[in-house]
């Protein structure tokens, strides 16, 4: 049974960083699709980065060079380097993972930008 589990999320000003986890278990995460997407109070669920099996990166308009996504092949895992964040970046940020019919999202991890 796949799981992924998130974390990293907290409470940082407008301006600061955070680097959230993405641990994934139960399948290897070198031929999936995995994606970083969030739910923030003022829109329904948006996704903010994804890596495909072949490596090819997607980044949402809104990120505008402030977050980078990336994946530990050894560690199993999945990153997100989120930088110069603002409050319009609250939101809970949610893993997913897709491979050969297996789709798995996790339970997320918070993020809060305020000052």
């Amino acid at each position: 049974q796949v799981q992924v589990v998130e974390s990293g999320g907290g409470l940082v000003q407008p301006g600061g960083s955070l680097t959230l986890s993405c641990a994934v278990s139960g399948s290897q995460i070198n031929s999936a699709y995995t994606a970083w997407d969030r739910q923030t109070p003022r829109m329904e669920r948006e996704l903010v980065a994804s890596i495909t099996g072949s490596g090819i990166v997607y980044y949402a308009d809104f990120v505008r060079g402030r977050f980078t996504v990336s994946r530990d092949n050894a560690e199993n895992a999945m990153y997100l380097f989120l930088t110069n964040l603002t409050p319009a970046d609250t939101g809970v940020y949610y893993c997913n993972f897709l491979d050969r019919g297996v789709a798995v999202r996790g339970q997320g991890t918070q993020v809060t930008v305020s000052s």
